[in-house]
């Protein structure tokens, strides 16, 4: 096959459509170019991306530039390819009104996930690494994706929670601002001990650690007159990441304490019941053959 015959050939019309002529060659060109310029896509997204590290960019702005960078590469493409097979854009104009028909009866929740999506990667309420809380379930964000966001729970499980339900309802971002929170131990000592003493010691359990945030100070209440015990509440603030992060140092907290009271002959308080005998009551045993 000569180089007439080989032109003859890729000249070849496959289809007509609106009087525009599709030829094999324009078949050919197509994948080819999509190749190539995803190729290209893809390893300048790379190189974009390794630029922004280096300065130090947040993992939600990269992933958001990604996003929005890959759409409209992908959108070029499409208008690109039409283009290479001299497709008007007004050949789609049926297309389009069938999308938005199906759009209004039945993808309501999809594009209401994807501008929700959108909402909460361009305004960022949830960032990547944020502890979120949300219904029952409390967890990290690993990713926030166009359509839902991904949530490891504590117990390791993953969850995708659709990006409406962030916007719609409540959830609770405990590093939205800071990664530092409240909490509290709380311990119960027997009636008679020294409460100045207990509180002293309570004191030197928050002097030992270096994790607990000096401000605001960590304080230590006598909070209330217990069936069995004297209530004393250690309310402090650390930085932490997770609730794994502060039970772990509350039960650290709590060894500590259980250790300071033994030696100083503290008694932690367990509940009592006191049994009171009729001194009338006769007990007997009888014997069963």
């Amino acid at each position: 096959m000569d180089f007439n015959e080989l032109l003859a050939a890729l000249s070849f019309v496959v289809f007509t459509y609106d009087n525009h002529h599709i030829t094999l060659l324009q078949l050919l060109q197509v994948p080819l170019y999509i190749f190539l310029a995803w190729f290209i896509i893809t390893r300048v997204g790379r190189l974009i991306v390794k630029a922004l590290k280096r300065r130090k960019v947040g993992a939600d702005a990269i992933h958001l530039f990604t996003r929005m960078y890959f759409i409209i590469s992908i959108a070029v493409l499409v208008f690109t390819s039409m283009e290479i097979l001299n497709i008007p854009l007004t050949a789609f104009a049926f297309v389009s009104g069938a999308i938005a028909i199906g759009v209004g009866f039945g993808a309501q929740n999809i594009i209401n996930n994807f501008i929700s999506g959108w909402i909460l990667m361009w305004e960022r309420p949830i960032r990547i690494g944020d502890f979120l809380e949300v219904g029952e379930a409390r967890g990290v964000v690993e990713c926030i994706n166009t359509r839902s966001t991904l949530i490891r729970r504590n117990d390791g499980v993953h969850m995708l929670v659709p990006n409406s339900q962030l916007l719609e309802n409540t959830v609770t971002n405990w590093t939205l601002i800071d990664k530092n929170a409240r909490t509290f131990v709380r311990v119960g000592v027997a009636y008679g001990s020294d409460v100045i003493k207990v509180r002293e010691l309570i004191y030197q359990v928050i002097a030992e650690r270096d994790d607990i945030l000096p401000q605001p100070k960590p304080s230590v209440l006598f909070e209330d007159f217990g069936d069995n015990a004297l209530i004393f509440d250690l309310i402090f603030w650390v930085s932490a990441v997770s609730e794994t992060d502060i039970r772990r140092r509350r039960s650290e907290i709590r060894f500590r304490m259980y250790e300071l009271f033994n030696e100083n002959n503290v008694v932690i308080a367990y509940p009592q019941r006191d049994l009171h005998v009729n001194g009338n009551l006769t007990i007997t045993q009888s014997h069963k053959m």
